[in-house]
């Protein structure tokens, strides 16, 4: 526990430096690319950035979002066995389907495309095991500006499926529950909560009654850039007592760019988990965050 004390903060501020830098070349890399064609934002642009940063950052967003997130997690490992890194890469696009005029149904599954997790063997070994995750799926009927204003409300059902390919990163259970967003989106930002409950309902694992809740502040600027903060908390109801909750808190920083015709925004976020189980649990995160913006690709309204 000492070890992490001293040494944890001082390499993630390196890795948080290294970040910054990893942005600031992308940024000078991008300008770059763009310098025969660039001049002076004018407001049009700048609304048009502020914009498109705020869908970006919108769990109800009207927009597809096609995110890609890198994870890359300290883990604290039983018996002092020091820290370990999880990398975790997934794909979670965001698509919203027009029912009639006042009605959207918001579709977001969430794809662990890789998943290298560090274990602990009977005989005090360390070892690491690398493959696909379980997928989750989340179904939200959300009303439109014209019922609620600004105001972001959506509810509906999210699944778990068990997609792993190997027992030790996934769960082994079918897994079902309920879902909602709320938050608000004013003329800069987008703040909002997303919680998911998931009930085992079916397979060979163990018990499962989990919890999973996004909660985010966004500020945008007119140049594209965004500050805030975008963290999951997750709570295992059937764990034992003082075991139950993992809690972080970050900062995030971003920038839209337009590659081409095509908005992208880029984030990336420093976490530290403030609250978290005795053992194999997270510390530190760092997260990189790579999300294209397309319009809706389904333009017709269903009803």
């Amino acid at each position: 526990m000492k070890l992490c004390v001293v040494n944890c903060p001082r390499f993630i501020i390196r890795i948080v430096v290294a970040a910054a830098l990893t942005v600031a070349c992308l940024e000078s890399g991008i300008a770059q690319a763009q310098e025969l064609t660039a001049h002076e934002p004018s407001a049009a642009e700048n609304d048009s950035a502020t914009e498109a940063s705020k869908q970006a950052a919108n769990p109800l967003a009207s927009v597809w979002l096609m995110q890609f997130q890198q994870n890359s997690t300290w883990i604290g490992m039983p018996a002092k066995g020091g820290n370990r890194v999880q990398s975790n890469l997934q794909f979670q696009p965001l698509m919203s389907v027009k029912l009639t005029d006042d009605w959207s149904l918001v579709i977001r599954p969430v794809l662990q495309l890789f998943n290298s997790t560090p274990f602990q063997e009977q005989a005090g070994q360390s070892n690491r095991v690398t493959a696909f995750g379980d997928t989750a799926v989340a179904f939200a009927l959300s009303p439109g500006h014209r019922l609620v204003g600004n105001w972001l409300l959506a509810a509906g059902p999210t699944f778990i499926f068990p997609t792993a390919t190997d027992s030790r990163i996934g769960q082994n259970k079918w897994q079902v529950g309920p879902a909602a967003a709320i938050g608000y989106t004013g003329k800069d930002f987008v703040t909002y909560v997303f919680p998911q409950q998931w009930f085992s309902v079916g397979g060979n694992g163990r018990r499962t009654r989990q919890m999973s809740l996004i909660y985010a502040f966004v500020h945008a600027f007119p140049n594209g850039w965004t500050i805030g903060t975008n963290p999951n908390m997750l709570v295992d109801w059937e764990a034992s007592s003082g075991n139950k909750l993992t809690f972080p808190v970050g900062l995030q920083v971003g920038k839209l760019r337009k590659l081409g015709p095509l908005p992208v925004k880029f984030d990336v976020q420093a976490q530290y988990y403030a609250v978290r189980p005795q053992f194999n649990s997270p510390k530190w995160n760092l997260q990189f965050q790579i999300t294209p913006i397309l319009p809706a690709l389904i333009k017709r309204k269903v009803f």
